[in-house]
Parts: structure tokens; sequence; C-alpha cells
């Protein structure tokens, strides 16, 4: 079953389409790998389903319920959160502290600075906190200052981040990007682990290594459109798609 519809959306700036009719279907708990050459749309489409860009035309309906019109915040209320290419972490905080706001904002509604005076009162909320840091690999550096983790780490700390809030919808957009080969092989596990079946993904990916390692189903995009659909092996062999995503060469 469907969680996420998206039909007939389209998005122009200044006479130039971004978005041209776009058409999406995503099931609850797959992997949903969108790909596509620079400019195809695709991070136009994923500040749509955000609440950055409202489109001109279309409907986007996440769990039954129309996101148009809704705000940032109350999109990611509603179980949309978003993984950014550059990981979003407070620097100056420790790895604790850093999935500790969010809990905090998720349960409050907005974050209150006098919170941290209560934190250690709230012992549920930290052991959830340590869970996922221990979930994710980094429950042994849960004092270490952020800022002094490696890329791939930082994005692990992300992602802790990230489910703290129990989404039901996870927007990665290129989650391993500037990571190393050991890095990336170590990211592609962890989002294998994470809310595996419970969790929907989209990720958004130009290292076909890591789309054909996570995705259960691709959507390719190209001049602002859906051109193909489909399992991993049929939209590898798909020749629409080597044309328009690497000028005719295999994947």
């Amino acid at each position: 079953m469907a969680i996420l519809h998206i039909q007939g959306v389209s998005k122009n700036f200044s006479g130039l389409k971004a978005l041209n009719d776009v058409n999406l279907a995503v099931e609850e708990g797959s992997v949903h790998a969108i790909i596509g050459p620079n400019g195809a749309g695709k991070s136009t489409l994923l500040n749509c389903l955000v609440g950055r860009l409202t489109p001109d035309t279309g409907s986007v309906a996440f769990d039954g319920r129309s996101l148009i019109g809704l705000k940032p915040h109350e999109i990611n209320q509603a179980g949309v959160v978003r993984v950014f290419q550059t990981p979003e972490i407070f620097g100056d905080l420790s790895l604790i502290e850093n999935v500790l706001i969010p809990t905090f904002a998720r349960r409050d509604g907005a974050f209150a600075v006098n919170a941290w005076s209560r934190t250690d009162s709230h012992h549920a909320v930290r052991e959830r906190a340590e869970h996922l840091l221990h979930e994710v690999g980094l429950v042994s550096q849960r004092h270490t200052i952020a800022s002094t983790l490696s890329r791939g780490d930082k994005r692990r700390l992300e992602l802790a981040m990230c489910l703290v809030q129990d989404p039901k919808l996870l927007l990665l957009d290129e989650p391993t990007a500037g990571m190393s080969r050991a890095d990336t092989n170590n990211t592609i596990d962890l989002l294998h682990r994470i809310g595996a079946g419970r969790v929907t993904k989209i990720i958004i990916e130009h290292d076909m290594h890591v789309v054909f390692s996570l995705a259960s189903r691709i959507s390719v995009m190209a001049q602002g459109t859906v051109i193909a659909e489909g399992e991993p092996a049929a939209i590898k062999g798909d020749p629409r798609v080597q044309e328009a995503y690497l000028g005719g060469a295999h994947l």
C-alpha cells in the first residue's frame, strides 16, 4: 500500500519548468530511490514534499493527509523527516545533546532552553537517546563534541537525531556524498538496518552503488518529469535511463 501519493505536480521558476506533471507513489516500508542528472528536478520535488516549496499544480498526500499548504514543522510532526546532503548537526554540542534536542522539540512542540536544567531527571528520554546512539554505533562517543567527528560519523549522528523523532518517512538527500568508500559501505549497512520494513525511505543519490545496494524501487527523473520507474534490474537495463542519465553508457 502506498504511503505517499504525488499526482500531477508541477513547479515553475520564472517560466522554467523545474517539475512537469510528476506522478509518483511510494509503498509503505519500501526504499524508493529517485535518480537523474543534475537539474532533473529531484531536489525541487523533495522541497515540495517538506513544505519549502509549494507546487503550482498537483497534489501531495502522505498517510492519507494532504501536505499542500502545511508548514515545514507541521509536515515534520506528521512524520516526514529529512536528512540533508551536508549533515545538519550542532557542532559545539556533545552527541547526546544533539540527540536530546529533537527529542525535547518533538515532545514540547518547541525547544525551551531551560529544558537543559531538567535533562538529568528525564531518564526515559536520555535512555532513548543513548539507545539510538547505540543503534548507529556511536554510544561510546556520546560525550564527544560533534564537530570532531568524521563525515561518516556525523551522518550517523544525524540519523540518530532523525530516528528519535519517530519518522514514518525518511527523506535522504545524497546520504553518502563526500564519504570514503568504507564510510559509504558502513552507511549502506546502517540504512539497511534502521527502521527496516517500518520506516519508508526515499533516497536521492548519484552513486549507483548506493542506489542498487539499497533501493527496492527506482524512479528516474529528467527535465522535471519521471521518465522511468521500476525494480532495480529493469531500470539498470532501460536504454532511456542510460541515455538520460549517463549519455547512453551502461549503468
